[in-house]
């Protein structure tokens, strides 16, 4: 004979079933009851217990393993959409008029009097940004980004300039610096360009009154990845320079550096 289901077992499954995703599965899920008769419109008392009986004669493991089969197979796929991460949209700018041309993601916002020829920066995380300056015309004639020396020797140049822009007056404060790789490369356009990477970090006392000195805690203020790219067309020397937190550099990297590898200078018609 076979025995017909009872509420028992069912209640192992309420915690799964009590999810939405859950629910949703076995609100679309059919079973079969095999051997079931169908039932008339008008029946007595007993042959209407008898159908029922039959309905639900099948086995409890083949019922809980298609409940179960149903919950887990809804949260994989819901968890499968969670983690899928949508892709990065980029947006190309150029600057006919001052010869650049360079990639963006698509949710940066332009901020204007930011003193260089064009800013750029994440809404969200606002040490993450990208800026080009160009050198003035008047006072700059380049031939190549070779007139800076080798990569190595525009690497410590660069390292200095950041150093000097951000150079604090506030007692207690040290800024440490490291060269992290300078290189060059000839891009797709058939020119040169280095690319310098530095890190920064900045230290601070809490408390730089203090006259004992156990009460002048240092603590990190700041940690953040530089990276400028350089290149010389019309004349001028160009920079990129992209700043990022490291810990958001480590996360964002691919794209950042995608960013980066966009970077053109182009000739200006007089």
């Amino acid at each position: 004979m076979t025995s017909s289901i009872k509420l028992e077992p069912l209640t192992l499954l309420q915690s799964c079933i009590s999810t939405s995703t859950c629910a949703s599965t076995l609100a679309t899920t059919s079973f079969v009851f095999p051997n079931a008769p169908l039932q008339s419109t008008r029946c007595s008392t007993v042959s209407c217990k008898a159908h029922l009986t039959t309905a639900v004669e099948i086995s409890r493991r083949g019922a809980l393993t298609t409940l179960l089969s149903g919950c887990i197979a809804a949260q994989v796929l819901s968890q499968g959409s969670a983690l899928a991460q949508p892709a990065v949209a980029f947006r190309e700018y150029i600057d006919f008029f001052d010869g650049y041309s360079l990639t963006y993601p698509k949710n940066w916002i332009q901020v204007k009097g930011a003193g260089a020829d064009i800013f750029f920066r994440d809404p969200y995380v606002l040490d993450e940004n990208l800026s080009v300056d160009i050198s003035s015309p008047s006072s700059s004639s380049y031939k190549s980004v070779a007139d800076l020396g080798s990569p190595e020797e525009a690497g410590k140049k660069m390292r200095k300039q950041y150093l000097t822009e951000f150079m604090s007056t506030r007692l207690g404060v040290r800024r440490e610096s490291e060269i992290l790789s300078t290189s060059s490369r000839v891009a797709d356009d058939g020119r040169l360009y280095y690319l310098v990477e530095v890190n920064i970090k900045s230290y601070a006392n809490n408390n730089e009154l203090a006259v004992m000195p156990e009460e002048r805690v240092v603590r990190k203020e700041w940690d953040r990845r530089y990276i400028s790219v350089l290149g010389v067309e019309n004349n001028r020397l160009y920079e990129l320079r992209l700043q990022s937190p490291e810990n958001v550099f480590r996360e964002e990297e691919s794209d950042l550096r995608r960013v980066i590898a966009s970077f053109r200078v182009n000739k200006v018609s007089a």
